[in-house]
């Protein structure tokens, strides 16, 4: 047998590699305790982006070169051979300048950030646990018998009553609800089934392992927005933060009056809603783990008159390891490939994970099955009376548009709603230590009706590093005070939209542009967030926005309040994509009916974000499933 070649662990030159340390000597310097970033850290960077691929290394050779090429335009002399106090200079001239350059620095210095801080000596300086050791033995459960992988079923023709593709918020709710009432269904899954086995707390190591392409899923725009999604069993379900909200009644409202879906209403919903808050044990986060943030956070809200409380999760077992969105290490969140998954394989369901749905197989018009394929060229078919695409809001345009189907209104791929976000991080003279507790559990509906919720946000040591703009001594100085800082976020209900496309290799393109509207109401969010955090004591406020490093008192907002801003003038991400193949009564407007099933394609339904008709204002993965349980119930009588 001819052995296998060695992992590729360099990708810079040594020219490269002296210019890089030279850039993280300058960006994260030494502190009063924590060492400074140099050579051993960019070996680090250098071993990451191998594992990550040649287009993500050359991509990063390439900023590195911007900026060299930059001081050599300057000074005449590459980066390495700059004075310290020109390093810093030009660092910080990109940190300030066009968007370009802004982002290009961003993700220049994120990796470094990251390597440098996921160091066990620097996590212990502050109080944070470094990973987290998972059980020497885990009892394997008889159900796993019906998880196979694709060489289990390679060149196989499966047959079945349901083929579902996906096993997140949407897919598994079907296969488990359908293989309850007897229906025989086979799901299909992209990734891999990660147990609490696997889940170290590491989040680089977890990123890799679960979200799609390591969590670089962004739209572009007139701003550029990641939108981490998972893939493995579970789907995004795995990796968020575990709240649970009901859909409010005025966006039902609007679902019936502008897209005719008469039936939705909170009573309507309120039966599927209990069974599925039963199943995942929705309650509010316990007080003894919300920590310090909460506590902050409330006595602003106090001290301004402002509603607060903790929020509902589906993690009723929770003992605050700080790490919701990069694996359960205890298994108390019940996402759902630890509740829903092993109640569908309980049931008699079948999972085939490592496979990706190819093509939707049609016969007179009506679906018929999938074909997948998995590495290797293994090839799988499964033949079924329905098929249910739950890839997401996300992925289910780019199966549908890469199969041509559900498509006559032209609405595959477009209304998409991200609910944008940001964070404001804030220093207090007393110990928050936000990592060790759950890192959003608590709230602020004060302004729900404006269009804005806040809810918590906090990062291990590592992740947070890299989401904070600052360089040099400031950044070291607000990095050795990690466990005194406080961060927490907010989300809107947008009424901008955007569009999905098929991209190269079958990746979603995704187009996005905030419009003037929401950049107001993201205007207003941090002016809200920066009032509370000075409320409840704040030293200084970091508002992660351009122009506006820290303020000190609420006098330094005041330029804020006259500023006017733009969409690229914040630091936004989002996670919540909604309604790329929307719900509607109308078949020119909307992809699916009422009952999930295509307008287009008898036989063919989706069931996920992707059908949710609009902005939902709430996180959706309760709404989601909620609706997942519905349409199984109709499924399901259709199958009888």
């Amino acid at each position: 047998m001819r052995s296998q070649p060695a992992p590729r662990t360099e990708c810079f030159s040594p020219r490269e590699r002296r210019g890089l340390a030279a850039v993280a000597e300058t960006a994260v310097p030494a502190g009063r305790v924590f060492p400074g970033a140099g050579e051993a850290c960019i070996a680090k960077v250098e071993r990451y982006l191998a594992d990550a691929g040649t287009a993500a290394s050359t991509g990063y050779r390439a900023l590195f070169y911007a900026l060299d090429g930059a001081a050599i335009l300057k000074h005449a002399r590459g980066y390495e051979n700059l004075t310290p106090g020109e390093r810093l200079a030009l660092l910080d001239s990109w940190r300030t300048a066009n968007y370009a350059r802004r982002t290009a620095l961003r993700a220049l210095l994120a990796p470094i950030k990251i390597s440098h801080f996921n160091d066990p000596e620097i996590y212990r300086h502050v109080g944070c646990v470094y990973g987290i050791t998972p059980p020497a033995t885990i009892e394997r459960p008889r159900y796993l018998d019906r998880a196979l992988s694709a060489a289990d079923v390679a060149g196989e023709t499966l047959e079945c009553d349901v083929v579902v593709i996906g096993t997140g918020a949407g897919g598994a709710v079907v296969a488990r609800e359908l293989a309850e009432q007897g229906v025989a269904v086979v799901m299909l899954e992209e990734g891999e089934w990660y147990t609490r086995a696997d889940f170290n707390g590491h989040a680089i190591e977890m990123q890799k392992k679960m979200f799609r392409d390591m969590g670089a899923t962004i739209s572009v725009g007139n701003v550029a927005i990641p939108i981490p999604i998972g893939r493995t069993v579970g789907g995004t379900t795995t990796i968020n933060s575990g709240t649970c909200y009901r859909a409010p009644e005025r966006v039902l409202k609007s679902w019936r009056d502008q897209h005719g879906l008469s039936d939705f209403s909170s009573e309507m919903l309120d039966p599927y809603y209990r069974r599925v808050e039963e199943v995942l044990g929705v309650a509010e986060a316990r007080g003894e783990f919300l920590g310090g943030i909460a506590r902050l956070i409330g006595r602003g809200c106090d001290a301004l008159g402002y509603q607060h409380k903790p929020l509902r999760r589906n993690a009723p077992d929770c003992d605050g390891k700080g790490v919701c969105c990069f694996g359960c290490p205890t298994d108390a969140k019940r996402s759902t490939n630890v509740s829903y998954v092993p109640l569908a394989l309980r049931a008699g369901a079948t999972l085939v994970k490592g496979v990706r749905a190819d093509e939707v197989l049609c016969e007179r018009g009506r679906a018929v099955g999938v074909k997948a394929s998995a590495r290797g060229g293994v090839q799988v078919t499964v033949r079924a009376k329905a098929v249910v695409a739950s890839c997401g809001s996300l992925m289910t345009p780019v199966f549908l548009l890469g199969n041509g189907l559900a498509n006559s209104s032209g609405q595959v791929g477009k209304n998409l709603s991200i609910h944008p976000a940001a964070a404001l991080f804030a220093r207090f003279d007393e110990d928050v230590s936000g990592f060790n507790a759950i890192p959003q559990g608590y709230s602020i509906e004060h302004f729900h009706d404006e269009g804005l919720l806040f809810e918590g946000a906090f990062a291990p040591l590592d992740v947070g590093a890299a989401s904070i703009t600052h360089i040099g001594p400031t950044f070291t100085d607000m990095m050795e005070s990690y466990d005194r800082l406080a961060c927490f976020g907010f989300m809107i209900e947008d009424s901008s939209r955007g569009r999905v496309r098929r991209g190269p290799g079958g990746k979603p393109l995704i187009t996005y542009m905030l419009n003037r509207h929401d950049v107001a109401r993201m205007k207003r969010g941090v002016e809200i967030l920066g009032r509370i955090f000075f409320a409840a004591g704040a030293r200084t406020v970091y508002p992660a926005l351009n122009g506006f490093d820290e303020w000190h008192s609420l006098a330094d907002m005041e330029p804020f309040y006259r500023a006017t801003l733009h969409a690229r003038d914040f630091d936004i991400s989002a996670y919540h994509p909604l309604g790329t193949a929307r719900m509607g009564l109308d078949a020119h407007t909307s992809v699916v009916g009422p009952d999930h099933q295509s307008h287009d394609v008898p036989g063919l339904y989706v069931v996920d974000g992707s059908a949710v008709p609009s902005s939902l204002a709430v996180n959706p993965q309760l709404t989601i499933m909620a609706l997942a349980t519905r349409a199984a119930e109709k499924l399901a009588a259709r199958m009888g």
